[in-house]
């Protein structure tokens, strides 16, 4: 029998991927959306008789409900995304991170498998000195951070649950970001020939949007010995600081100015290297580097708008 899987969030940055490689797998996908940003990367989806899509509100507990009951697997992926977002709407990112989580994961049978994505930026502020595992003690300090820790420990009390602590992604969608770094990195790059870093030697890892997207299937067909952990999926070679960031751009686009400034703060104070040998045990490494990455985007902003996809 053909799985079904629930992609709530799913015409976002990460679904607008996931969801074709779902099907591309042979799974059934239903995505509830709400398209507040306007989204239209799944129309290349709709021929293929899989597909499905709601448009409704992920905290409508009968609209959720009802999906919930149709699901043999659940990716929660809406969310308000990124901390100057949810400052911006403290209330709205409560509801929908985690308080929405925690409705799915009531209405959910056990039998029903959830795999949930977290971000490593749930490590808080640290030196930047020594590896982040699945064992260090989450310390958000930021609201985005903290409804997200919250609603991953929600789930891992509960049966037939994974979580992802992803690593801040990269690469091409139908609905970009261009607030990610390496995104944003590329694009300003391109648009305005130069980057102004400050923090310059704050670390954190990186791992690409295709390579997230195949962790998720990995994590439906291996389930059974995968439950009940968390896992942080990032790329073991990109753990790397702003600095070293923006140099390799710099490698594929020689004319780029690097400035830095000692005005400027991370609100999530990022600054961390991330052990990936948990999900490596597992049997799962991401295998997409930052070259490939920008190389992709380089090609994406040439066909772009100057004021496409902002997310605050």
């Amino acid at each position: 029998m053909v799985e079904k899987v629930l992609v709530t969030g799913g015409a976002g940055y990460l679904g607008s991927i996931l969801c074709g490689r779902l099907l591309q797998e042979g799974y059934q996908v239903t995505v509830l959306d709400n398209l507040m940003y306007g989204q239209s990367g799944l129309y290349h989806l709709c021929n293929d008789p899989g597909f499905d899509f709601v448009r409704g509100d992920v905290r409508d507990q009968t609209t959720v409900g009802g999906l919930v009951a149709k699901a043999d697997v659940i990716i929660p992926l809406a969310a308000v995304v990124g901390a100057p977002a949810c400052d911006r709407d403290p209330w709205l990112a409560q509801s929908v991170n985690l308080e929405a989580v925690n409705m799915i994961n009531r209405l959910r049978s056990s039998d029903q498998l959830v795999i949930y994505p977290n971000t490593n930026s749930g490590y808080g502020a640290t030196t930047g000195d020594v590896y982040c595992t699945e064992d260090t003690p989450l310390e958000p300090i930021s609201v985005y951070g903290r409804t997200k820790t919250q609603a991953e420990l929600s789930l891992l009390e509960s049966p037939n649950a994974i979580t992802l602590r992803l690593a801040t992604v990269f690469g091409v969608s139908p609905r970009m970001r261009l607030d990610l770094l390496v995104n944003h990195f590329v694009r300003m790059a391109v648009t305005e020939g130069s980057i102004v870093l400050f923090e310059k030697d704050f670390k954190r890892n990186f791992v690409h949007i295709r390579d997230v997207a195949d962790c998720f299937v990995y994590c439906i067909q291996n389930a059974a010995r995968m439950t009940g952990w968390p896992y942080n999926l990032g790329l073991d070679e990109a753990n790397v600081s702003k600095e070293q960031l923006a140099l390799k751009v710099k490698e594929h686009v020689p004319k780029l100015d690097i400035q830095n400034s000692e005005i400027g703060q991370d609100p999530d104070k990022r600054n961390y290297i991330v052990s990936n040998e948990r999900l490596r045990q597992a049997g799962f490494e991401a295998r997409r580097g930052l070259d490939e990455g920008i190389e992709e985007l380089l090609k994406a902003y040439r066909m772009m708008g100057r004021g496409a996809f902002s997310n605050v």
